[in-house]
């Protein structure tokens, strides 16, 4: 989990800083796009704190952060997409990569879960 989430949210981050500076400079758009700037660099950024968490406790919590902001961005993305502020291929091309880190820390926190009740 911890090389997949960690490289593919970095990379992530990378394009909603990209489509940030796009919302701004081209379609004069400035709360929602810093809605989503929060949230889609959240995630890789509390994935990097997990690394030096205190206890297994810690690291599930700070896996769980980066779940709840993953689920924030992908409103935000489609919030962004029914009003008309991405097109239909600029929303399905990073929503789909949204979608997918997504999946990856549902899978990473239930696994976690079920390890820590074990114990």
């Amino acid at each position: 989990m911890e090389n997949t989430a960690k490289s593919k949210s970095k990379k992530f981050a990378v394009r909603i800083v990209n489509l940030y500076k796009h919302l701004c400079d081209k379609k004069k758009e400035y709360v929602l796009s810093k809605q989503l700037l929060r949230s889609g660099t959240s995630i890789g950024a509390n994935l990097a704190e997990s690394e030096y968490a205190i206890s297994e406790k810690d690291f599930l919590a700070k896996v769980y952060i980066s779940l709840k902001e993953s689920a924030e961005t992908l409103f935000w993305l489609d919030l962004l997409f029914q009003t008309k502020y991405l097109t239909k291929k600029e929303y399905e091309s990073i929503n789909e990569e949204a979608l997918e880190l997504l999946k990856i820390l549902k899978a990473t926190t239930k696994t976690l879960t079920k390890k820590l009740k074990n114990i």
